[in-house]
């Protein structure tokens, strides 16, 4: 069974979605009202009495009138406040005592007054309110002070506030909505910003250690095809270190690909990201595929913030995989990594002798936005830098050789930068 709440509110929502309709079920309700006032006398002292009197045609021609102008009320809202208003300033002139054709006027004005803006809603409701009030008093037979002719001057004011309150109520909570969908669609906007930049992040992780593991592996399984006759025991050496590098690329590979992962997945990774503290490990990787390398300034201590050791890390391994892969044979290698006041300097150095068509950014992009052959580990080098508030240099050396410099803030970047101090090594040249 349908209950009187639901049906009044099954019938606001149909009004509401068919305002015409509701303007002429409101017009047909304030003709009624008119026509029900129009029975009724003023009186003189004892307040209005019903039945003594009976409106004149003339009269209810005006309140038809009236009211069937109030049904196109909110797409010509001026247009009727004008027609209402002269009507009803007409039945104050020829007709004593008059009917209450002001009912009309009455809802006219609320409308104007709802739909415009207020010095629109000041300067039509004055006039309103001051031509219909001084029709009433000078060509009614009642004293210009009596209750008829101020009710008037009252409804009509009421319907001016009423119509501007009701206008700013709309606006206020347009604007709630507004910033409610502006807020919305910012945190979406972030929520795909972030999801891009994580996206890059682990492609460049995924980049390093394909790019490291990899050219270690092609080394080595490059070592033990060409001593497998005649030197079984460097060739089981090179396989073992081909083993190390694939094992270490799968570790890695699992924890990248871990962070992939939907919440309920099995056996999700909990392995840190690889920084300084395992630079040792990379290094030796390096000497044992051939690659002289040489370690100043390490010992890690005080510890970087995770996400500058993170790309300390990646810097290095990039680097010396370039050195590896491009720098020729013969080549030695030296990593610095020193502080400097509040950063951190990651410096790469190689005395190879690599054409520079190999040499990644060599020719190209002296400052490292470059890479020979795909143009990937020096743009992710450099955007893990920028990243961070940071600069990466790369290019050719005086005299030959290559250099990768990379100079990464510890401290946030919004914290107070301390002035910068002589160059310290966190640790002893090795």
């Amino acid at each position: 069974m349908t209950t009187l709440p639901s049906g009044f509110a099954r019938a606001r929502r149909w009004l509401r979605d068919h305002p015409l309709a509701f303007d002429a079920t409101l017009a047909f309700c304030v003709l009624v009202a008119m026509i029900c006032g129009s029975f009724a006398d003023p009186g003189k002292g004892h307040g209005p009495t019903f039945g003594t009197r009976t409106p004149e045609a003339f009269s209810v021609l005006l309140m038809v009138l009236a009211a069937s102008a109030l049904v196109l009320r909110r797409r010509h809202s001026m247009a009727v406040l004008a027609v209402t208003g002269g009507l009803t300033a007409t039945e104050y002139i020829f007709m004593d005592p008059p009917a209450p054709v002001v009912m009309s006027t009455v809802i006219a004005l609320y409308t104007v007054a709802s739909r415009t803006d207020r010095p629109t809603t000041w300067r039509v409701g004055l006039l309103t309110m001051g031509t219909l009030t001084v029709a009433a008093m000078v060509f009614g037979s009642t004293p210009w002070y009596s209750q008829e002719n101020l009710g008037v001057f009252a409804w009509t004011g009421m319907a001016s506030a009423a119509g501007d309150a009701v206008r700013s109520r709309r606006a206020f909570v347009d604007a709630i909505r507004e910033r409610a969908e502006r807020a919305e669609r910012t945190r979406e906007e972030e929520a795909r910003r972030r999801v891009a930049e994580e996206r890059l992040r682990i492609a460049r992780d995924l980049h390093d250690v394909v790019a490291h593991h990899i050219a270690l592996v092609n080394v080595q399984a490059g070592v033990a095809a060409h001593v497998m006759d005649k030197r079984p025991d460097q060739a089981k050496e090179a396989l073992a270190h081909v083993r190390d590098a694939s094992r270490s690329a799968l570790n890695e590979l699992r924890v990248t690909v871990g962070l992939l992962r939907q919440s309920g997945d099995p056996e999700a990774p909990t392995e840190p990201a690889p920084g300084l503290a395992v630079l040792d490990e990379l290094v030796d990787t390096f000497r044992n595929a051939g690659l002289p390398v040489e370690v100043a300034g390490a010992d890690r201590a005080p510890r970087l913030p995770a996400a500058v050791d993170l790309a300390a890390y990646r810097v290095i391994q990039e680097a010396l995989t370039n050195v590896r892969k491009h720098a020729g044979a013969g080549a030695k290698a030296e990593v610095s990594v020193v502080r400097v006041g509040t950063t951190a300097e990651i410096t790469v150095l190689d005395n190879g002798r690599g054409s520079a068509a190999g040499r990644p950014g060599a020719e190209s992009a002296p400052d490292g936005a470059g890479h020979g052959g795909g143009g990937h580990g020096l743009l992710g080098m450099r955007e893990r830098v920028t990243a961070l508030g940071g600069a990466l240099t790369a290019g050719p050396r005086y005299g030959g050789g290559f250099r990768v410099h990379a100079i990464l803030p510890i401290e946030a970047r919004t914290g107070e930068p301390e002035p910068p101090g002589p160059a310290v090594t966190t640790g002893e040249r090795r």
